[in-house]
């Protein structure tokens, strides 16, 4: 890898690639410190400073911006309204014909796709920082803390700072698709990876802290370690579907008769469903925090849904990884389409006939692999806080597997891509 990264410098394309990705991560991370109009930076920072930080729906926000979102900069929303916009517009494609129509159009549809998401980004950007500033006028972005972060909350002032973190929001998501036509990698992808890393060193670090530091310490390094070989293991891990495609004459020429395969990942949902159940299971955290912490149900919601180490809070995470690891293969993979695409083309599974046996033996051979993957997804996402909870730290080391699963899959792809490149611009063997 490394040697890979130095021939890539010795590339002059390459390396401007290299470079102008590097500049917009870093920008990226410049905007992630600038305060936005209206709020009083000393005192948020002394509010970060004295709390632990607010619920983990806020939390898993917080990871994604880098920690913007609990300064409340101009990048406070990070990348996650353009996500959130992307996975709602593929779903979308199971329930609106003309999605799913403009999915098949090509590049012409791509396009009008691409453009709805820009929409719908920045309206989830309005509708976040106006829900963002609303729990910062509350008191509930740093609970305990008596130090107002908004010392003028004039409607003016507040329709100031809703339209800087939409603005931020939109520039994010140009930032990100810039890198993905210049630079080198998914744009979107590698500004979660630069949020997630750099705030990665210090919440672990913040381990050594304390009795048995060190020896802590080093168990949880062990453990990343660990749980960073599985997922390397598993994430490049495929079933390989064999096809043969039957010789067919068109005109005077011969075509066909090549074999291929279908290559199946272990993991084909990636990190979706942790981030969906993650989520879903912080809401009713969220919505418990506006009513009497006394309520009978809210300490019921903070006894078994918000506590870690509940065996409800468990069980309920680990089925919602599972039925989102399902659910959102079954609309990224469709073995119908598949089957149909093979038949066209005179391919065929040896041992399977075409079309409708080709489809189900498709569908029987995911649903296999899901499964695995699945109990993968949900292992991973387990394993960092069991650790946590039996060396018995108390750290702001949330969503440990989600932050790795994410790390080394964007990771290996711009490793792949860097590599292909590489590929495209070695000619010593033409030229021996």
């Amino acid at each position: 890898m490394l040697s890979a990264f130095a021939r890539a410098f010795r590339t002059p394309d390459l390396r401007r690639k290299l470079f102008f990705t590097m500049a917009i991560m870093a920008i990226f991370r410049l905007g992630s410190f600038v305060p936005t109009p209206g709020v009083d930076y000393g005192a948020v920072r002394q509010c970060v400073a004295d709390t632990a930080g607010s619920s983990d729906l806020l939390g898993l926000v917080n990871l994604f911006s880098g920690g913007a979102l609990l300064q409340l900069s101009v990048f406070a929303l990070g990348i996650m309204p353009y996500i959130t916009a992307s996975i709602i517009v593929q779903l979308l494609r199971v329930v609106i014909p003309r999605f799913e129509a403009l999915h098949k159009e090509g590049q012409a549809g791509t396009a009008k796709l691409t453009q709805y998401t820009r929409y719908l980004t920045l309206a989830l950007a309005v509708l976040q920082s106006t829900t963002v500033i609303t729990v910062a006028r509350a008191g509930q972005l740093f609970p305990g803390c008596s130090v107002p972060i908004i010392p003028n909350d004039g409607v003016m002032t507040i329709v100031l700072m809703v339209i800087t973190m939409t603005a931020g929001t939109g520039l994010i998501m140009w930032m990100a698709e810039l890198v993905s036509e210049r630079g080198v990698g998914n744009g979107m992808s590698l500004l979660i990876f630069t949020s997630i890393v750099a705030g990665f060193p210090a919440s672990l670090w913040s381990i050594a802290g304390g009795d048995n530091g060190m020896s802590k310490f080093l168990a949880m390094v062990a453990v990343i370690l660990l749980v960073i070989g599985l997922v390397v293991f598993v994430e490049q891990s495929q079933r390989r579907i064999p096809v043969q495609y039957a010789k067919r004459m068109v005109g005077r020429r011969m075509y066909g008769g090549s074999s291929t395969y279908i290559p199946i990942k272990i993991n084909m949902a990636g990190v979706i469903p942790v981030i969906f159940a993650s989520s879903l299971l912080a809401l009713p955290a969220l919505i418990a925090q506006f009513a009497e912490r006394t309520d009978p149900w809210v300490v019921w919601v903070s006894n078994n849904l918000v506590d870690p180490a509940a065996p409800l809070h468990i069980l309920v995470y680990v089925a919602l990884i599972i039925f989102f690891a399902f659910f959102y293969t079954s609309i990224t993979f469709n073995p119908d389409e598949v089957a149909d695409n093979m038949k066209r083309y005179g391919g065929f599974i040896p041992g399977i006939r075409a079309g409708r046996p080709t489809a189900e033996y498709l569908q029987y051979v995911t649903s296999r692999i899901t499964s695995a993957g699945a109990v993968y997804l949900a292992m991973v996402a387990l394993v960092p806080t069991v650790a946590l909870l039996a060396l018995q730290i108390s750290t702001s080391l949330r969503f440990g597997g989600t932050s790795i699963l994410i790390v080394v899959g964007v990771g290996l792809e711009t490793v792949k891509q860097i590599d292909a490149q590489l590929q495209q611009r070695h000619y010593e063997g033409f030229l021996r």
